[in-house]
């Protein structure tokens, strides 16, 4: 019976303020669904164009997808201003 030898892998600083950026940014983007979309969803954006540039393996699918939810945020949210009657900004 063999044992194929543990190595850890440690995450960068980077890495690591990557994932940080990205929850942020999905934070910031549920957010501006229902609360100013166009003052929370650009800064969503580009917080997360900022981790996507600092994510290397383990949290660019995060980033990725932080992207594409700021994305949507900003057009639902705006939408949804609209239809509503609310402020955008």
């Amino acid at each position: 019976m063999s044992t194929a030898p543990f190595e850890e892998r440690r995450s960068s600083g980077a890495e690591t303020a990557a994932g940080f950026l990205a929850a942020i940014s999905l934070t910031a983007s549920a957010i501006a669904l229902v609360y100013r979309p166009l003052r929370l969803a650009p800064f969503a954006i580009l917080i997360a164009l900022i981790a996507a540039g600092l994510a290397k393996e383990r949290h660019a699918r995060l980033a990725a997808a932080a992207v594409v939810a700021g994305s949507a945020a900003w057009l639902v949210g705006m939408a949804i201003a609209v239809l509503t009657s609310n402020p955008i900004y």
